[in-house]
């Protein structure tokens, strides 16, 4: 499922989400976590420069939490793979 998956029960008012990105991949993708500990792991088709990874990422996050991007936070990780977003 590209970019659709349903992560609605993340979407909490408060919540912090850590997320590890994979920018360059083949397509856009989101997944549960896995033992690196980050909530959700997801993967962006765009490259990793001006911020335009990290705007693929609020994107495709706030369509799998089913928010309007402008309720995600960037709190940590602005130009790090690894990235703590709030839901506000």
């Amino acid at each position: 499922m590209e970019g659709k998956a349903d992560f609605q029960h993340l979407a909490i008012t408060g919540r912090l989400i850590s997320v590890r990105v994979t920018p360059k991949a083949a397509r856009n993708q989101v997944r549960a976590g896995g033992p690196e500990g980050a909530d959700l792991l997801i993967s962006v088709t765009v490259v990793p420069e001006d911020g335009k990874a990290t705007k693929a990422v609020v994107k495709l996050l706030a369509a799998s939490l089913g928010i309007a991007k402008s309720r995600l936070l960037l709190r940590k990780g602005a130009t790090s793979r690894d990235k703590v977003f709030e839901v506000t």
